[in-house]
């Protein structure tokens, strides 16, 4: 395992690509040793350093639940990393460019907590109870590491991706329908580029949300009322460039649209 020095550096290169908006180099090339619980450290002490420069956490992402998106990154476990108040998104939304590096959309359900909801025995029955809503969303991805061979480490340290993500749509109730069967056509520039169905992610978009709180007990941390939890994508993720707008379609829980110019 790393020691608190190379995980402050690693932070602080992190925090530098996100304001230069410049990847840096592969961090398991120069970091072999490197461990899964090494890259949690590294966002959890980057994470800790914007919320003292006034950022708020209002909840989590939790990614590479499917098997497309295993399928399009090479790896074959979930990760998990933190929402910031400034993530959060409105339909519609017009995104700059210039704020993102390598910028994918992928399509989502969102579940808003609220009551707190903790590990280590948590079940798909304990989200549905302490779930308020689901509401669709869409994730923007984005890359502070280079991402030729990047493994878990690389994409944990790099908090999971996490670029931005827009809410939208009708908000349901967690039993009001069969959330398995909740399906999403992609679009980009009109053209439909992705389509899934929430059941891709761990056969139950849910089960994501409790892998998270079971993961977190591990880490002495629990998911409180009120969170945001991005369940995971049920689609590969799509690729946009400068002047592409984005359009999810969900059927009956509605349409998301954003643009980036």
């Amino acid at each position: 395992m790393l020691d608190r020095k190379a995980v402050a550096a690693i932070a602080d290169e992190l925090l530098e690509a996100r304001r230069t908006r410049t990847p840096i180099p592969r961090l398991t090339a120069r970091y072999p040793e490197m461990t899964v619980e090494d890259s949690y450290a590294v966002q959890s002490l980057w994470s800790n350093r914007l919320q003292q420069s006034g950022r708020t956490l209002v909840g989590r992402k939790i990614g590479l639940t499917s098997k497309a998106m295993q399928a399009a990154t090479g790896i074959t476990e979930p990760d998990y990393g933190v929402i910031f108040d400034d993530m959060v998104l409105e339909n519609g939304a017009a995104l700059a460019w210039e704020q993102y590096t390598h910028p994918r959309v992928e399509v989502e359900l969102a579940f808003v907590l609220g009551k707190p909801l903790s590990g280590p025995n948590c079940s798909i029955f304990d989200v549905l109870d302490a779930t308020n809503y689901v509401v669709p969303a869409l994730e923007i991805l984005d890359s502070r590491i280079e991402m030729e061979g990047r493994t878990i480490v690389d994409t944990i340290s790099d908090n999971a991706a996490m670029g931005a993500m827009v809410i939208g749509g009708n908000p349901v109730k967690p039993r009001d329908i069969d959330l398995r069967w909740v399906a999403a056509l992609l679009y980009r520039n009109q053209v439909i580029e992705e389509t899934g169905v929430a059941a891709g992610v761990l056969n139950h978009p849910a089960a994501g949300v409790y892998w998270l709180a079971n993961k977190l007990a591990a880490h002495g941390t629990a998911l409180g009322a009120g969170e945001i939890i991005l369940a995971g994508s049920f689609t590969r993720p799509m690729w946009v460039s400068k002047g592409d707008s984005v359009y999810a379609d969900y059927g009956q829980l509605g349409t998301i649209t954003c643009r980036f110019e």
